[in-house]
C-alpha cells in the first residue's frame, strides 16, 4: 500500500441481472464505499449493468479510463451467465485462458474428480492479471491493470477486498465533521449554506434531514482533507445557525 498526496479515485461496476430485477439486494456498494474512504480513495461513481458482454465492456472501458481504480463485483461464478472475466479480457484487449495458479488454488478445495468443467470456468483469468485470494471458496478474483474484479457474494467480496487493498495506492484520508442543525428546516439555512460552500472550496458540505424517535433532525456534514479548512467552514456554519435560532452564540 503506497500513500500518495494526489487524488486517488475509484468507481464500482456491479454486474448482474439479479441486482437490476430486485431479486438480489446489493450489499457491496456501501461496504466498498466505506472501505475506500478509510484508505483515502474517493469513490466517484457506481454503475449497475446486465449480464450482457457488450454492456459490461462499454462500462469497463468508460470507467477504467476515468478513475484510478475500477472495482467490479459479480459474474465470476461457474454458470453460463458468469461472463465477467471474458468481458474484462475483451475490454482490455487481452487473451483469457485457464490459469494454473487459479487451478492450484481450487484444487485445495475440490477433491479429484470434483473440479468439473463448470467449476473450472472460475479459473479462467485474463492474461497478465494478478490473482486476488479467496480464502472462503478458493476461486480467486483478479486485478489486471487498474481493474479489480471480485465476487458478488458479500463475504467473499470482503475477503478479496482485504487481500487486494495492500496493493493499492492510497490517498490522504477524508475528515468528516457533523453539526446538528437542531431541527431547523433546510429551507431556512439553504441559501447561507450555499454561500459558505462557495467560500470554502477545499471542503464539501452536505445537509441531511432524517426522522428519528425524537422527531425531525437535520445534520450538516463537512468533509475535507485539511483540518484548518474544515474548522473554518464549521465556524461559518455555526454562526449562521446561531443567527437563525437567535442563540446569540455559535451553536
Amino acid at each position: 500500500m503506497v500513500m500518495s498526496e494526489k487524488s486517488i479515485t475509484a468507481a464500482i461496476l456491479v454486474i448482474g441481472d439479479e441486482i437490476l430485477s430486485g431479486r438480489t439486494k446489493d450489499k457491496n456498494i456501501g461496504y466498498i464505499a466505506e472501505y475506500l474512504t478509510g484508505l483515502g480513495i474517493d469513490l466517484c461513481e457506481v454503475r449497475v449493468v446486465r449480464d450482457i458482454e457488450e454492456e459490461i465492456v462499454a462500462a469497463v472501458n468508460a470507467l477504467r479510463t476515468r478513475y484510478t481504480y475500477l472495482f467490479t463485483t459479480g459474474g465470476i461464478g461457474p454458470t453460463h451467465d458468469d461472463i465477467t472475466a471474458d468481458s474484462i479480457a475483451r475490454a482490455l484487449g487481452v487473451g483469457i485462458d485457464y490459469d494454473e495458479r487459479a487451478l492450484a488454488m481450487m484444487r485445495e478445495r475440490y477433491a479429484p474428480g470434483e473440479l468439473n468443467e463448470a467449476r473450472m470456468r472460475m479459473a479462467r483469468i485474463p492474461f497478465g492479471a494478478e490473482l486476488i485470494a479467496n480464502p472462503i471458496s478458493k476461486a480467486p478474483g483478479f486485478m489486471v491493470e487498474n481493474v479489480i474484479t471480485m465476487a458478488g457474494v458479500p463475504s467473499i467480496m470482503q475477503a478479496m477486498l482485504d487481500d487486494v487493498a495492500t496493493r493499492l495506492e492510497t490517498g490522504v484520508k477524508v475528515i468528516a465533521e457533523t453539526i446538528d442543525a437542531k431541527g431547523l428546516p433546510e429551507g431556512k439555512y439553504a441559501g447561507a449554506l450555499a454561500e459558505i460552500d462557495k467560500a470554502h472550496p477545499e471542503v464539501s458540505i452536505g445537509s441531511y434531514p432524517s426522522f428519528t424517535g425524537e422527531g425531525f433532525r437535520n445534520q450538516i456534514v463537512v468533509r475535507g482533507r485539511s483540518r484548518a479548512a474544515i474548522d473554518a467552514a464549521m465556524d461559518d456554519i455555526r454562526r449562521v445557525l446561531a443567527r437563525i435560532t437567535g442563540d446569540g452564540a455559535p451553536a
